[in-house]
């Protein structure tokens, strides 16, 4: 079956970085979504960013000019290099993955079920 395992989350003081990874295993199609998103216990759970499998990317408004997202096909490992961290990137970080046909990493991003999740890393920025 489908598994995401994430990692690579901490503490950073504003203005510096992290690079959170989701190793995939299990997918049966060539075609997907994958991306990251963000959610604290209460609040709204927020799409940061996605890349289709054949390259497209897509990031959100808070995240454009500071995230990164990549795809490394070899090792089947989604990437979120996230730079200029500030307090408001606090949260725990999900990646998800979706075989559906959503029209473009756009799509992924404001939808906030997917069918796929992993486990979430925790980022915490201190001012």
């Amino acid at each position: 079956q489908v598994q995401l395992l994430a990692s690579g989350g901490g503490s950073v003081q504003t203005g510096g970085s992290l690079n959170v990874s989701c190793i995939a295993s299990g997918f049966t199609r060539s075609t997907y979504y994958m991306g990251w998103l963000r959610q604290d216990p209460g609040k709204k759970r927020e799409g940061v960013a996605a890349v289709h499998s054949d390259g497209r990317t897509a990031l959100a408004d808070s995240a454009s000019g500071r995230f990164s997202i990549s795809l490394d096909n070899a090792k089947n490992t989604l990437y979120l290099q996230m730079n200029l961290l500030k307090p408001e990137d606090t949260s725990m970080y999900y990646c998800a993955a979706d075989f559906r046909p959503l029209e473009g990493p756009e799509r992924f991003l404001r939808r906030t079920t997917h069918s796929f999740w992993g486990q979430g890393t925790q980022v915490n920025v201190s001012s």
